[in-house]
């Protein structure tokens, strides 16, 4: 069977990438894609690498032109998936790239993001364990997804493992993430001109203010953590893709090193997409571009009394889009790896 799909956002990276993704998907095919500005425009115009999808033109994103697909994916700013995923067929799987409908508290909705709150959706994240099991028994059949941030589902990877175990303490967390500039979106911004990121590093939402926080607080609970503090810290870097989060906590005393590697083998043994590497050592983000992997290395730093996670991944592939495919496949009982890479490009 092949599902009819429409890929809302579509001349942006995030729906780019979806787009890239399901050109080589075996069970989906793209009708219908849209946009805002842009409608209109052929969407090859916009996307250029996507020679296969040339014969599609960008159709304005109304609730009536995603009417009628069997899947839509929402590639749309916060704020604005909502509204329109409220007018969707409830038998549409609907997967929102967005952040609108991955949050359960209310309130930090309101701290963070501001506007009207909709209600969470199933997290789409499967590797990320959850009590006894994995978030991907929550996305089983489920018609409303939530495809996570970037920088949360980075974070949360690295260190659910430690919290699900007992060997890292909650509390005290610290985050620092060089990410590359497509995090941002496609849009034009000074902070984002070639000339002010080249040959320099920029940290931005300092001291608590960015918007994952809740987020990776959300699925540090659900990893069996009561009240998580996190100090999260992103950088942007002069590279298009990637994310490399350095996160560290502080080890449960009497822990030992053997312990706190057992615990990140035990909860990614078997994963297709999220890899435990050799001891010793540690990734790269060139390593993860265009694949729908996660690579992870831990360690025990003994003077300081903590535990060093280092996880890359590429922030449009396993950090969006990947992410989206990859949930969609479990929702409708297809292959979890269908139209997925583990293999990058290099150089």
């Amino acid at each position: 069977m092949t599902f009819s799909v429409a890929v809302a956002g579509a001349s942006g990276y995030a729906g780019g990438e979806v787009l890239r993704i399901l050109a080589g998907h075996p069970d989906f095919d793209v009708t219908t894609v849209t946009a805002n500005s842009n409608a209109g425009r052929p969407l090859i115009e916009h996307q250029p690498h996507l020679r296969s999808l040339a014969h599609l033109t960008l159709v304005e994103t109304t609730p009536q032109n995603l009417a009628g697909h069997d899947v839509v994916f929402l590639a749309l700013p916060h704020g604005a998936s909502g509204a329109i995923a409220a007018t969707l067929d409830p038998a549409t799987l609907v997967i929102d790239c967005g952040a609108d409908h991955r949050l359960t508290d209310e309130t930090e909705w309101a701290r963070f993001y501001g506007g009207e709150y909709f209600p969470a959706w199933a997290y789409g994240v499967p590797e990320l364990p959850v009590g006894d099991g994995k978030q991907r028994e929550n996305l089983v059949g489920v018609r409303r997804i939530a495809a996570p941030g970037c920088n949360a589902s980075s974070v949360s990877l690295a260190l659910a493992p430690g919290i699900e175990a007992g060997v890292i303490e909650e509390q005290d967390i610290v985050a620092v993430l060089a990410v590359g500039s497509s995090g941002a979106g496609k849009k034009l911004a000074v902070p984002f001109l070639a000339s002010e990121l080249l040959g320099s590093a920029t940290p931005y939402a300092v001291g608590g203010s960015h918007r994952h926080i809740p987020e990776i607080q959300q699925s540090l609970r659900l990893a069996g953590a009561l009240a998580p503090t996190i100090s999260f810290t992103p950088v942007l870097v002069p590279m298009a893709r990637g994310i490399l989060v350095t996160a560290t906590a502080r080890l449960v005393p009497g822990t030992t090193a053997a312990q706190v590697r057992a615990a990140w083998e035990n909860a990614y043994a078997g994963e297709s997409f999220v890899h435990l590497l050799p001891e010793g050592v540690f990734p790269r983000t060139a390593d993860t571009l265009g694949a729908n992997t996660a690579l992870i290395g831990v360690t025990v730093d003994e003077a300081a009394g903590r535990v060093v996670a280092v996880l890359a991944m590429d922030n449009l592939v396993k950090g969006t889009a990947g992410a989206a495919v990859q949930s969609a496949n479990i929702a409708l009982g297809l292959p979890e790896t269908a139209g997925l890479s583990v293999n990058g490009v290099a150089p």
